[in-house]
């Protein structure tokens, strides 16, 4: 889906009124909500009975069920809210394409699941021209081997971080991560008790 828009910030992707929850799921429904409807949006509200903007990329049918974003440069700008790569990511898009992102913005995605790709403008001009002129277009963003594949079988290499992708093909969080040592922690821990003992609060009974 093309985003044909400068400097989205993260008031864009998901407004203010949406950052009640902490879930992590849910905000989908509200991704780029001020575009998206016609009416103004509220937590809980039945959005399934919410007027659509037909003008809104995000609502024209040929777009419906994209997984991967192509956007303008410094995407994400804006608050440091977890929330915009939430909401992406309950959408149902699993990768961004822009020249640049956010700081702040490009490195939750990372920790939420959420590939952001980092292409020249040159090749990002180049595919928001193919996008709109094709309809059905489609890529193929394959992490392992680091390549976006398009229709007619040319590719685009992409860097990423190898720490982070493996993170994103192993699905791991910080949690996740911190998880993986869960057993030298736990020896850790018992070689302190013995150690220093009086590091540990007594048990009441």
């Amino acid at each position: 889906m093309p985003l044909d828009r400068a400097n989205v910030d993260t008031d864009f992707i998901i407004p203010k009124q949406f950052l009640k929850s902490i879930r992590r799921s849910g905000f989908g429904a509200n991704l780029f909500d001020e575009h998206r409807y016609l009416d103004v949006g509220e937590p809980d509200a039945d959005n399934s009975e919410r007027p659509l903007n037909p003008n809104f990329v995000l609502n024209q049918p040929r777009y419906r069920g994209a997984s991967i974003l192509l956007a303008r440069n410094n995407f994400g700008c804006g608050s440091s809210r977890e929330h915009a790569p939430w909401a992406l990511d309950d959408y149902g898009f699993r990768a961004i394409l822009a020249p640049s992102y956010a700081d702040i913005f490009f490195n939750n995605c990372f920790k939420n699941g959420l590939l952001p790709i980092v292409l020249e403008r040159a090749v990002i001009d180049e595919l928001f021209q193919q996008v709109n002129a094709e309809e059905g277009y489609s890529l193929e963003v394959d992490l392992p081997r680091q390549v976006i594949t398009r229709p007619d079988g040319s590719t685009i290499d992409f860097d990423v971080d190898s720490f982070r992708k493996h993170c994103l093909i192993e699905g791991l969080d910080d949690i996740g991560i911190t998880l993986q040592d869960a057993e030298d922690i736990r020896s850790f821990e018992k070689r302190w008790r013995r150690t220093a003992p009086w590091t540990f609060r007594a048990d009441v009974g």
